[in-house]
Formats: structure tokens, sequence, C-alpha cells
């Protein structure tokens, strides 16, 4: 059946954008690979947070949302957008296994006339470099026989203030007449649109908006580990520093950064710029302090039970909140998983509760979420606040825990069974 729009990958980032397609009366078809997600898109149950399932299923009964496996589905669409995962390898290098392999598959069959948009946040250079050259293998020519464009995703988990209509989209192409059918494809479901001059432009600005955080944050991490020295309180000295009506940003220091975006896009433009024999000391050193803080905070842990006469091996850490965020499920590059193994290797029983991650099954761990009562509490030798979750009683906490080490500055009391990042 004839489509408006293919989107391929109907992760946290192309299903809420074919869901804002559908609003909008355009049609798609979603091409992912998992077939549960096939499955559940049929049935209009959504398995991302930012999308309700109500708003999915509208648009999936209306016949504006449908879902496949198979490739062939994008020979009748307009427009093929991008939306698949780019992760390092591991050694902390680009992986576009995914992408590549996908885009192969795009190019099978690409059609005169259509429109092929990348959102999937990667080093500049990628769009023209790897995707043109595969997509052009099949005899057509980029910005002559077919359109191509960079429009790198804008996707806060869990964030409701700015959605995808709403977040303003940075557009650039092959040509200037690619980029302006991009524009015109997003118009229909984003409110303002931002054009630049190519796609290596759209695709570093990705790549400069994450990591303008990630240099701030190791900033306020750096603090917080000189403050810890110095017997200062990191988050008075922030909250102080803020009051300052211009010049300064507030960032909070925390055990460390996850997520797709931030930890990844510093490693991104490092190994990019690499190629230019251009140094990015400044954005490395960044990557490397956020990299330390979960071995910063469990040192922290360990000296805290060492101050109530308790060694790290035998203890019981009871870990409130897994996942990279508050409000989230989303366990990719947790801050709290590395804790968690650091603190396992010294000896430590670990436990944990967290809303939004039911049970974990991720580097060795098999532990489901333990229910946050005062018995459990009173049980753990000590209470470590990681990720601070919506509609946790943080003041409970620190009245039913023995020991509570604070990394978000969560627990709205200090001094005493609560000790402060």
């Amino acid at each position: 059946m004839p489509t408006d729009v293919a989107i391929v990958g109907a992760g946290y980032v192309g299903l809420p954008l074919a869901v804002e397609f559908g609003r909008a009366g355009r049609t798609v078809v979603c091409i992912e690979a998992d077939a549960r997600r096939v499955e559940a898109i049929g049935r209009g149950e959504s398995y991302v947070e930012d999308v309700e399932s109500a708003a999915l299923g509208e648009v999936v009964s209306a016949g504006r949302v449908s879902a496949t496996g198979e490739y062939a589905a994008l020979g009748g669409s307009e427009a093929i957008l991008i939306c698949l995962p780019t992760p390092l390898s591991t050694n902390r290098e680009p992986d576009l296994t995914v992408l590549t392999g996908a885009t192969w598959q795009i190019a099978r069959h690409l059609r005169r006339g259509q429109l092929v948009v990348l959102e999937s946040t990667t080093y500049p250079g990628t769009t023209r470099e790897v995707l043109l050259p595969i997509l052009e293998s099949g005899g057509l020519r980029g910005g002559v026989d077919f359109h191509l464009a960079m429009s790198p995703e804008r996707i806060d988990p869990g964030r409701t203030d700015y959605t995808v209509r709403t977040t303003p989209k940075v557009v650039g192409g092959l040509t200037d007449a690619c980029r302006d059918q991009a524009m015109e494809l997003y118009s229909a479901c984003v409110d303002s649109l931002v054009p630049v001059s190519s796609c290596d432009a759209a695709e570093l600005t990705k790549l400069l908006e994450n990591i303008f955080r990630s240099v701030n944050i190791a900033l306020v991490n750096e603090l917080a580990m000189l403050c810890h020295r110095m017997g200062l309180n990191v988050w008075e000295v922030v909250d102080a520093a803020a009051t300052k009506p211009y010049g300064f940003m507030p960032f909070s220091p925390g055990p460390g950064l996850g997520g797709h975006c931030l930890p990844i896009d510093p490693f991104y433009l490092s190994w990019k710029a690499r190629e230019y024999d251009f140094p990015v000391e400044f954005i490395e050193l960044a990557g490397k302090v956020n990299q330390n803080m979960p071995y910063h905070c469990a040192e922290r842990v360990a000296l805290a039970l060492n101050d109530v006469q308790k060694p790290v091996s035998g203890s019981s850490v009871l870990v409130l909140g897994v996942s990279y965020k508050g409000g989230v499920g989303d366990l990719r590059e947790s801050p709290a998983l590395k804790l968690m193994e650091l603190l396992r290797e010294q000896g430590a029983a670990i436990a944990y509760h967290d809303p939004f991650v039911p049970s974990l099954r991720e580097d060795g761990f098999e532990l489901d979420s333990q229910p946050l009562t005062d018995e459990v509490m009173a049980a753990a030798d000590i209470v470590a606040v990681v990720t601070a979750h919506p509609g946790v009683d943080h003041a409970r906490v620190a009245e039913a825990a023995p020991l509570v080490i604070d990394f978000r500055n969560a627990v709205p009391v200090a001094g005493g069974r609560v000790v402060k990042l």
C-alpha cells in the first residue's frame, strides 16, 4: 500500500515520529526488525514511555500507522527516515554496523524521486561519506535522482514540555533542493525548522548540543570530587553560583552519564577529529572525567561504610534507581550498572529498587526490583540514591535506612546518617 513516510527503526526516536506524522494526517509504515514491536504496533500498544498507547492506537486504527519487518514496503513511500542506533564499539569507536546494514537494504528498494533522511546521531560526514555511496550503488545519483538529508533527532526520554512537534528541528541536505524537500516533509509535524548548509553541519550540530552538556557536567563532577576533599558541599556551591543572573548556567553532578547520546557523542567527534590531526583534548578530558564518576562513587560508598565500621565485602547495598535518568526505564550506558558492578567485585551484596525497571538481566545481574518498604531499607547496610525517580519518597528513605549516600541530592536532609556526593 502506498505510504507518505517509511520510518526504519521504531524505537524511542522512530515511534514518536511515526505517531506525530500520523496525527498530521500522513500515512506511515514502520520498518522494524523486532517482530514483537511489529505486533505491538499492530495492536496499538506502545512500548516506548514517551508514547501513550491511546495515541498510538488512534493513528493505527485510523490506518495511518502500520508496521512490518519487510524492507519491500519502502518502495511505496515518498520519504524514508532512518532512526537506528549508532553505538560505540568495545574500543569506544563508532559502530555503524546496524546503520550500514539497513542502508544496503534501503538501496535495494530505492526508487527515483524518493527522499532519504538520516536521524541517527553520528559523526560529521556519515551521511555524505557512508550512506551516499551505498544508496548510489544501484545507479541512482544523490541530489539528482533521489534526495538525501540529515536531520538529527532531538528526543529527551521522559520529557513532556518539549515534544516532537514543539522542539525545533535542524535540517541539512546533500544539496539545497534536498534540504528543502526534507523541510517540506517535516513541516507537517514540527512547528519550527532550522535549515543548515549541509548534512555535515547538521551532524556536528547534534554533537555540539550533547558535548556542551557533557563538558559542563564533567566540570561540576570534578568540582564535586574536589569539594569532597575540601569538606565543602558542592550542591550549596552550585546553587549559590546559579543566583548570578548572567554568565552562568547550573549543571548538576552525579554518578556519571547515561543514555544513548551524552556518554557516546564526545567519542564520535574525537574519533572524527583524528582524521584531521586535531586532538579535541578538552572534549576527551570531559569524557574521561564522566567515565570516572562511578569509580569515585564506589569509593564514596566504601568510605561511608567505613565510617560506621563496616567493610564493603559482606555489606548489603540497596541501590535506588538503575536507569540512566529519572522517570524512564532506559538502561543504556547507565552509570548505576557500572557502580553496582564495582561494588559487587568488592564483595557487596547488591539489591535495587526501580519502579521503571522491574527486572534487571544485564551485566551479569539477575535481579528483580525490591519493594521500597521500611523493612527492606532497614535491612540494608547502606542505601545509595543513584537515580532520583519521581514518586520515590526520599525523605522516608532518610528515616528508614540505617545509612544513606545520596548521589543526586534527592534526599531533603544532610548530615547524620545521610551522606551527600
